[in-house]
């Protein structure tokens, strides 16, 4: 396999893809291994079991990129023609390959199955192949290089996701890397409270210019990820080119909203940032019903720093169980600054935790006014030092959903924003 692996396309077979039978997760998964090798995706290109459409589909991808990897039509019957089709543009022929027959008797001899003759189709290998075993079904997975000067590769995977992860990960990462002769290496700016247009206006020109490492962005909700990623001979010395690059983000103003490298979630950052000032948290929660909580409790290690919270729906329950004053719900109501200022307090004092954090809002869809639409949010955060408020004007157009999890991602980062004494 050539050095010059830059792009790809995973080529994903099976008419019950085009049938909607079942949800298409490899794609993902490959397109998500493929950028931590920092190796480009043309396409998803799904085909049904057709070796004349499989075909026309390779020859197209292969004219576009230097890498195809395909998942299905690997099994026993007469429509899994992957192997077949694959050979047949390489000018390969098939032959029985031993080893992996063996390993299939094997198989069902261990689990107790009866194999059935059309199963030793399945050791039916292309001359030339690198043959991955499987360990978790009975379809080898394989490779082949060819075309003009050995630019192409085309890797081969089974369908089932269960067979599909272990094998890339076990036996493609490495086959991958040995054949490189450069190392790459990605590592992840996670951004909250700052769009993704916002970012590219203040860093695009270095993006743009950007050429080793690179620096691609990508978005979710409310929060933006910059994936920067270099190339060198070892990986210490990418490692330093992403680390220099990173660093010069950090320096625009994009750093005030950089929230972790490398790490997977705002929860996550907020609980270690917790642990690290030895800072414990409760969450008073209306609109959000006992997401924050649930976000941070999916941390492993979040006892250490989370006592508990309230879930106070009702206008009743947040004066009984946090103390926010009946004046206070009449004159301003429960979607309101002074209300989610009370809440915080008042989850904090009665918890006794270092921080509380509050949340408020109309998620919709009824329930907005033309003073208060839906969308509008109010996110409290109190400390020894005092309360502070921030309010959230959604989209009324967005999902219920949608309000509720940027309305936690926000309550989360006033967390770690909070003043401390």
């Amino acid at each position: 396999m050539s050095e010059a692996i830059k792009s790809a396309e995973i080529l994903c077979v099976g008419t019950e893809l085009l049938l909607g039978d079942i949800v298409n997760t490899n794609a993902a998964f490959l397109s998500q291994k493929l950028a931590e090798l920092g190796i480009c995706v043309y396409r998803h290109t799904a085909v049904g079991d057709n070796p004349a459409r499989l075909k026309a589909a390779l020859e197209r991808a292969l004219s576009e990129v230097d890498m195809v990897i395909t998942s299905g039509g690997l099994g026993p019957t007469y429509d899994d023609l992957t192997k077949e089709t694959v050979a047949e543009y390489f000018g390969r022929e098939m032959y029985m390959d031993e080893h992996s027959l063996c390993r299939i008797e094997s198989y069902f001899k261990r689990t107790g199955r009866v194999m059935t003759d059309n199963n030793r189709k399945q050791a039916m290998m292309p001359r030339g192949a690198v043959i991955f075993d499987n360990d978790y079904g009975t379809a080898p997975s394989l490779a082949i290089v060819g075309g003009e000067d050995n630019s192409k590769t085309v890797i081969m995977l089974p369908g089932p996701p269960g067979e599909i992860i272990p094998i890339f990960n076990e036996k493609v990462l490495p086959y991958l890397h040995e054949r490189r002769k450069s190392v790459i290496v990605s590592k992840n700016i996670h951004i909250f409270g700052m769009g993704e247009s916002a970012v590219e206006s203040v860093i695009g020109d270095i993006m743009r210019s950007a050429e080793n490492p690179t620096v691609a962005p990508y978005c979710k909700e409310g929060e933006v990820r910059l994936r920067v990623t270099a190339m060198a001979k070892d990986e210490s010395d990418a490692s330093d080119l992403c680390d220099r690059m990173i660093a010069r983000i950090k320096d625009t103003p994009v750093g005030e909203y950089i929230y972790g490298v490398d790490i997977d979630s705002l929860e996550r950052a907020t609980v270690e940032y917790l642990r690290r000032n030895s800072l414990t948290l409760a969450t008073a929660e209306s609109c959000t019903g006992g997401l924050i909580s649930k976000r941070i409790t999916d941390v492993s290690g979040a006892s250490e720093v989370f006592l508990g919270g309230c879930v106070t729906y009702a206008n009743e329950a947040k004066i009984r169980l946090l103390g926010v004053k009946p004046e206070t719900l009449s004159a301003y109501g429960a979607v309101s600054e002074e209300t989610a200022r009370e809440m915080a307090k008042g989850v904090r004092e009665a918890l006794g935790s270092d921080i509380g954090v509050s949340v408020t809002g109309i998620a919709g869809p009824s329930g907005g006014t033309p003073e208060k639409p839906v969308g509008t949010v109010y996110i409290g955060v109190s400390t020894a030092s005092g309360e502070s408020v921030r309010r959230l004007s959604l989209s009324a157009m967005r999902s219920r959903e949608y309000i509720r999890i940027v309305s936690a991602s926000n309550a989360l980062d006033m967390v770690m924003r909070a003043e401390i004494k």
